[in-house]
């Protein structure tokens, strides 16, 4: 029963590195805001189901959730994060901050890394009155960094060394998004199978919203028989 226990784990880590790897998800925080941008292909194995997949998810009104992962994990752990912070805010009549939303999160993967875990990776980035903008990198064995910067998946090798050489604190909206225009113009140039569409979205005093979608190829419909 060890020997199979231990296969069930390495194969959930394999399959944990091939969902997540071969998605793309990156974020940056700039004077006064917080973007994230994600790919938004749905694939399975060697298949594309379609093109237009938003992998970021509004948690309130306030913070966003870039999720890379699992399919079915993705969906299910950040639906669940955002009903649990809702439902803080209708028995407290406060919200979260940014940071708590975080550390609950962390909390969550870490009781579930113990039994079922998912097989997710997630930049969260919010707006506080008090403390500003901000991005908190989790990944799937529930580490969790504040940073002024991240990603994950195989992009990342590439939007990582992009934003460490232009990426400043002090930068505008404008200009971090040139800085994320930059990096899917790496992923594309440089990944074998870069995903061709992706979605950007961005959190400010404002709150969170959609700010663009960058695509190269319409979405995947079926053809007429």
């Amino acid at each position: 029963s060890q020997r199979r226990r231990k296969a069930n784990r390495n194969w959930s880590i394999r399959r944990t590195d091939l969902y997540t790897k071969m998605e793309c998800v990156f974020g940056l925080v700039g004077n006064g805001f917080a973007i994230v941008a994600a790919d938004t292909s749905a694939v399975h194995s060697i298949l594309l189901h379609k093109n237009n997949e938003d992998k970021i998810m509004v948690l309130d009104s306030h913070k966003l959730v870039a999720a890379s992962g699992e399919p079915g994990d993705r969906v299910q752990f950040t639906e669940y994060v955002q009903k649990n912070v809702s439902l803080y805010k209708f028995r407290n009549g406060i919200p979260l901050t940014t940071a708590a939303a975080a550390n609950f999160t962390r909390g969550e993967l870490a009781t579930a890394l113990r039994k079922n875990p998912y097989s997710v990776n997630i930049l969260m980035a919010g707006y506080d009155n008090e403390s500003g903008a901000s991005l908190y990198y989790i990944d799937y064995i529930a580490t969790l960094h504040k940073v002024d910067k991240g990603a994950f998946g195989y992009g990342s090798y590439f939007s990582l060394s992009t934003m460490d050489r232009h990426y400043r604190s002090d930068m505008s909206v404008e200009e971090a998004i040139e800085l994320v225009d930059k990096c899917i113009l790496e992923i594309r140039s440089r990944l074998v199978v870069a995903p061709p569409n992706f979605v950007i979205k961005i959190v400010d005093k404002d709150g969170a919203r959609d700010y663009a979608w960058r695509q190269s190829v319409k979405d995947v419909t079926t053809a007429a028989v």
